[in-house]
């Protein structure tokens, strides 16, 4: 299947990687300081963001766009990046790895149900999940260099949620359109049970770092409208990344500044 266009996100993934080359490391000489549940669930994070993306490459491969699958090979070499940065931090606050975990092993075994479809949607999941997370850890918690890390990996975050969205746009025209809007409403329903999990989890860390779990979850909800309106019509401006990330995010006041 042609899907076409994904040339674009090649150069803004490697623009990026040239940006990050440029900045450099957070100041790891910093120690990291947080409440014993937030460093228990940055350990929960660190574990997800931490693969190699083999299934997702092959499976990229099988759709027969080269361009795409340099891009994906670029998605994946950010998301270890972010499981990089957040081991640092851990260490910076004498905590260790953990070598790995149930939440991490069940999004696994679901990625790999079936195709390149059920993948993305699964992975989507996780990447909404974690635009709220980490906009939370960046913004509750008091800790120079824990804001630095999560405030960095948001921002990749915020890209990933429109390149993965164009993919999936192409992924459903393929299906039948009287199927595409249920397959969306069945996946607001998974982001839904999926975002219950994850503040039953999570729940004592989003309590420190000033966000109820009940409005984690409606912020997770929120956010996914856009989601769907930018998978299923065509030529929505949301799906561009600049214009997609400053409509799509859920967490600002009137006054356009972060909320959590």
């Amino acid at each position: 299947m042609h899907t076409g266009g994904f040339a674009k996100w090649t150069r803004r993934f490697e623009d990026e990687r040239e940006r990050r080359r440029a900045q450099g490391d957070p100041d790891w000489g910093q120690s990291a300081t947080l409440h014993p549940a937030v460093w228990a669930s940055i350990q929960r994070f660190q574990v997800g963001e931490d693969g190699d993306g083999a299934n997702l490459v092959s499976k990229a491969d099988h759709a027969g766009d080269a361009d795409y699958v340099q891009a994906v090979r670029l998605f994946i070499a950010e998301e270890q990046n972010h499981a990089r940065l957040l081991a640092r931090l851990l260490a910076a606050g004498n905590m260790p790895t953990l070598p790995g975990h149930w939440s991490d092993a069940v999004f696994v075994r679901l990625r790999r149900l079936m195709g390149l479809r059920m993948e993305l949607l699964v992975l989507m999941i996780a990447e909404v999940v974690a635009l709220r997370y980490y906009r939370a850890l960046r913004d509750g918690t008091e800790d120079a260099l824990t804001s630095e890390v999560a405030g960095r990996i948001l921002s990749d975050e915020q890209r990933h949620v429109p390149f993965h969205c164009e993919r999936l746009h192409a992924s459903l025209a393929e299906l039948p359109r009287a199927m595409r809007r249920p397959v969306m409403v069945l996946w607001r329903l998974l982001l839904l049970v999926v975002s219950l999990v994850v503040t039953a989890d999570h729940g004592p860390a989003l309590r420190r770092l000033d966000i109820g779990r009940l409005r984690f979850v409606g912020d997770v909800m929120t956010s996914s409208r856009a989601v769907v309106s930018a998978v299923l019509v065509p030529g929505r401006p949301q799906a561009d990344n600049g214009q997609f990330t400053a409509s799509y995010d859920p967490f600002r006041s009137e006054a356009g500044r972060p909320r959590t």
